[in-house]
């Protein structure tokens, strides 16, 4: 048995497998301190349904082998917002005008953000 990280931890490494797919405008949101939600966000979008569903697919499949599978999905079928669950971490992977409509960003302003990169 993998012995489980952090929150922190496993948001950045849902981001970064997000980069690998050609997520973009990848963020966590820090609710921990805000929230009892949860105590991450990790938000990124693709720019077709396809997209979406091939990142949250890589995000799905790199956090099983890593030892975690989601309390819950949605979104799956219809690509413009799939939703994975790890409890303390959820995985938002938006269409990127739904990311806009939606505005999670903004409606969590209170929460510091990390932005990450494929640098």
């Amino acid at each position: 048995m993998k012995k489980k990280q952090s929150s922190l931890a496993l948001a950045r490494l849902a981001g970064r497998l997000a980069l690998e797919k050609r997520g973009f405008d990848v963020r966590i949101l820090k609710l921990k301190e805000i929230s009892s939600i949860c105590d991450y966000f990790v938000v990124a979008s693709g720019g077709a349904d396809i997209h979406v569903k091939a990142i949250a697919s890589a995000v799905y499949d790199g956090l099983v082998e890593a030892g975690y599978k989601p309390y819950h999905r949605e979104g799956v079928k219809e690509g413009n917002w799939i939703l994975l669950d790890y409890i303390d971490v959820v995985v938002h992977v938006f269409l990127e005008s739904t990311r806009q409509f939606y505005a999670l960003e903004k409606l969590w302003g209170d929460a510091p953000v990390e932005e990450l990169s494929e640098e």
